[in-house]
């Protein structure tokens, strides 16, 4: 996805040899310093707890942008995530990580023309049981539409999603059951997952020109 060049002013600056430190302008040749980081997706179906999650989340992971994905009101076409892509990489201007609770798919961003800007995709499933998901649907509001044929598709998701955790991610997606786990006690979990990753370094130096 076409940037500005801060040396010839072109719309031109872009990372199609997805660089991890820098653009290249296809109009002038010059690079310019850029921070591509990776992305952390912590998905899963309705129920499973995403969205109770974000506030301890951030407790437990100070260093890093913390988002719902349902922060950027819209419908769910490639715009969105196009977005929540731009957005992320913005981030790491300032040497920060994201992770972005949500229900996305691989497939949602890959399509985005702004995917050449942030680095590695990693995804975290989280996951419970049966009984404890339809619980906790139909204790949401009636406008929500939690019924019986909305319960039944997300358990048909979350079964797919434990089916497919190691052959439709790259790489394989972690799973983490709440379904009897203390929210505190999952967020201290994603929060090993998130620093593992990166090595412990969870704060890196600011793009020095974006």
């Amino acid at each position: 996805m076409p940037m500005v060049c801060t040396h010839c002013g072109a719309y031109a600056m872009n990372n199609a040899e997805r660089s991890l430190d820098h653009a290249t302008c296809s109009e002038c040749g010059r690079t310019t310093p850029m921070n591509v980081f990776p992305l952390f997706v912590v998905t899963g179906t309705s129920g499973a707890g995403k969205t109770v999650l974000v506030p301890e989340l951030r407790k437990q992971l100070p260093e890093c942008i913390i988002f719902d994905k349902d922060l950027l009101l819209a419908s769910y076409g490639e715009q969105f995530y196009n977005n929540w892509l731009l957005i992320a990489h913005s981030i790491a201007q300032g040497g920060r990580h994201c992770v972005i609770c949500g229900t996305i798919m691989p497939d949602d961003f890959e399509q985005c023309g702004a995917r050449e800007l942030v680095g590695t995709i990693y995804f975290l499933n989280l996951h419970c049981n049966d009984d404890v998901r339809e619980q906790r649907l139909r204790a949401r509001p009636a406008w929500r539409g939690c019924d019986d044929e909305f319960i039944q598709k997300h358990k048909q998701f979350a079964r797919w999603l434990l089916d497919h955790a190691e052959t439709d991610f790259d790489p394989p997606m972690l799973t983490v059951d709440t379904s009897d786990t203390p929210v505190e006690d999952v967020a201290r979990q994603i929060a090993q997952w998130v620093s593992s990753t990166l090595g412990g370094q969870l704060v890196r130096e600011a793009s020095p020109l974006f």
